[in-house]
């Protein structure tokens, strides 16, 4: 069983996730069934995706109730403006076939546009409406965070950002717990086979008798973030679960904190500039 983190208001949200990033058309409804059908219980999807059809009708498909499912969307960067984003959001809902969101994230925060504290509050207006149960962001940096609050309130309560062995952002991720934000991490497990050869994973999988995947996930839940792998193989869905029968030490956790490098994000998508469309 995948045990659970908290939010700031002590609901409970899984430790680990299930990414549907391009799984797409009939494959990916299998593959997000089978996801739900060993054991996913928190399904991430967004509107640029453009499989929020398949991920709605995997639900539906997969005989698991709607209440024991939490379900990830994002609004993307065009739909910024208040009304642009309560559509949006309409439209993501529709989509999915359901008649709530369980987390809708700001997807970037588009800092040059400068409507993200506008998305923010209309993603606010429709939490209290019913539409979302809890508002979100990704990518924000610390004076985004901040400006939210400042301006609205209150701060998002996940914020989902680039973090893998690369890239372990320990400053925002302090930050974070500071201010009761849950940190969910997007490709956790590189876009790249250099983490193949790095000799610290190496050392621990055959220690732990692990893959070097196994060992990046369990790494990311010893820091407290969720991580959210994406698999059509149902072999590979099910070892993605099977971090949670032994644990790193604090200085084997430290050594892989140690990989970060100062050039460490996989595309270069730095929020304090990167524009999503």
């Amino acid at each position: 069983m995948i045990p659970n983190f908290s939010l700031y208001n002590n609901k409970p949200i899984p430790a680990l996730g299930f990414g549907t990033y391009k799984l797409t058309q009939a494959g990916g409804i299998e593959s997000i069934k089978s996801a739900l059908n060993c054991g996913y219980r928190l399904i991430d999807t967004a509107y640029n995706y453009q499989n929020e059809r398949e991920v709605g009708q995997a639900i539906q498909e997969s005989g698991v109730a709607r209440e024991d499912i939490q379900v990830i969307s994002k609004l993307p960067g065009r739909f910024q403006r208040y009304d642009d984003a309560k559509q949006a959001l309409a439209t993501s809902l529709e989509n999915l076939g359901l008649d709530y969101v369980d987390y809708y994230l700001i997807h970037w925060p588009n800092p040059k546009q400068g409507f993200y504290v506008e998305a923010f509050q209309a993603l606010l207006d429709a939490k209290k409406e019913g539409l979302i149960k809890e508002v979100g962001v990704c990518n924000f940096l610390p004076e985004h965070l901040t400006r939210l609050k400042e301006e609205t309130g209150e701060y998002p309560a996940i914020n989902q950002i680039e973090l893998h062995p690369y890239f372990s952002q320990p400053e925002l991720r302090e930050f974070h717990q500071k201010h009761e934000i849950v940190t969910q991490a997007w490709s956790p497990l590189l876009r790249t086979s250099l983490v193949d050869e790095e000799p610290v994973l190496r050392e621990l999988a055959a220690k732990y008798d692990k893959s070097i995947y196994q060992i990046i996930l369990r790494w990311i839940f010893q820091l407290g973030v969720i991580a959210i792998p994406k698999s059509s193989s149902r072999a590979r869905q099910e070892q993605n679960q099977a971090i949670f029968d032994f644990e790193l030490s604090s200085t084997e956790v430290d050594q892989i904190c140690a990989l970060d490098r100062p050039d460490g994000r996989q595309k270069n998508q730095d929020p304090a500039v990167y524009e999503e469309f």
